[in-house]
């Protein structure tokens, strides 16, 4: 029984609820649920494989119920069946537009149940399989190309990690303050932090004997560093002419791109400002700096926690959005004892 698949059954009718019970006792843990509102309350405890969801209900039908789901990251990947009693081209064309997996017409028969459950079931398992092996692809790659960087840039040891970590806090910040919000539900979190590790990629491209200049670098050496964040673009943009993939590598090239654009249009190398910055570029933005500020370099002392605090607030509304200025604010001390880690 417990290596048993989930299947919620949500439906107001008695009769329908016994009926799937039934039909699928013997084949999975069936949970009935009288109600969209009781579904809700059993997710804080149980999570179900796939969900059979009656479109005509009471209180909140399928259809707000479906909507739900799939605005909530813990739910938003749980195939959902709609069961429902007449055909509507219309609603199919909602539902599957909405992220709804199949239509179920009742009354249904036990076979026709059993055997459309068991095909998306085993669908979905070969998606979740195959999409694990991608990423496991995905994130090596990404690691060599990220310690290629790092190798050759020996004043920047650890640098991506520390800045992965700082990411990852400021965008935990930003969920629980529902701070651009409608941004953020919509991002794949793994790929978002595994693809952030690429934002230094253009470096790259750029001379060891200025990477590793031990004195500070001449005006001219400054320019051919900055064109770091172009370069970084053009790689990804070549790896995405081969390889066609997007999501992931799209997200990827905001992070190289843009993480040394200023709020106030003075960064480099688009000169973007304001919201016109992707948030990718502005998150990194602070990420970046504070790690270079708590960090020796070649040509200055590492500051301490509390003046790159003081540094960056000095920058709000100037080089960093001044909401995310506000937010790194909050977290500070979960910054600081990042910081005071790597020292250890």
């Amino acid at each position: 029984m417990n290596n048993m698949k989930t299947v919620f059954v949500v439906d107001d009718s008695d009769t329908n609820l016994s009926m799937a019970e039934e039909a699928l006792e013997n084949h999975y843990r069936v949970m009935t649920v009288p109600s969209a509102a009781k579904m809700f309350t059993l997710l804080e405890k149980v999570k179900p494989d796939l969900i059979l969801l009656d479109i005509e209900m009471p209180e909140i039908n399928g259809m707000e119920a479906l909507r739900r789901l799939k605005a909530n990251e813990k739910y938003m990947n749980i195939p959902v069946i709609f069961l429902t009693g007449r055909t509507d081209a219309a609603v199919e064309v909602q539902g599957f537009e909405m992220g709804v997996i199949d239509f179920i017409t009742k009354p249904f028969s036990p076979p026709v149940l059993q055997n459309r459950i068991k095909m998306h079931l085993n669908i979905d398992g070969l998606i979740r399989d195959r999409t694990a092996q991608l990423r496991r692809l995905q994130n090596s790659i990404v690691y060599i190309l990220a310690d290629m960087v790092e190798n050759r840039d020996k004043a920047t040891g650890g640098h991506i990690e520390r800045t992965t970590t700082y990411i990852k806090i400021l965008i935990d910040a930003l969920m629980t303050k529902h701070i651009y919000d409608d941004e953020i539900r919509r991002w794949d979190f793994e790929i978002i932090t595994s693809s952030a590790r690429l934002h230094d990629v253009g470096k790259i491209m750029i001379s060891d004997l200025i990477l590793n200049k031990p004195d500070r670098l001449t005006e001219d050496e400054y320019i051919l560093m900055q064109t770091h964040a172009e370069r970084g673009e053009q790689i990804i943009d070549q790896i995405i002419s081969s390889s066609g993939e997007e999501e992931f590598l799209r997200s990827a090239k905001l992070f190289a791109g843009y993480h040394h654009e200023h709020w106030d249009g003075t960064g480099y190398p688009h000169g973007a400002h304001g919201t016109n910055i992707p948030l990718q570029g502005r998150i990194m933005a602070i990420a970046d700096v504070y790690d270079a500020l708590v960090s020796n370099r070649s040509y200055k002392e590492a500051f301490t926690h509390d003046q790159a605090v003081q540094i960056i607030m000095s920058e709000k509304g100037k080089q960093f959005d001044p909401k995310l200025v506000e937010v790194f604010f909050e977290v500070k001390d979960l910054f600081k004892e990042m910081a005071e880690r790597r020292r250890q």
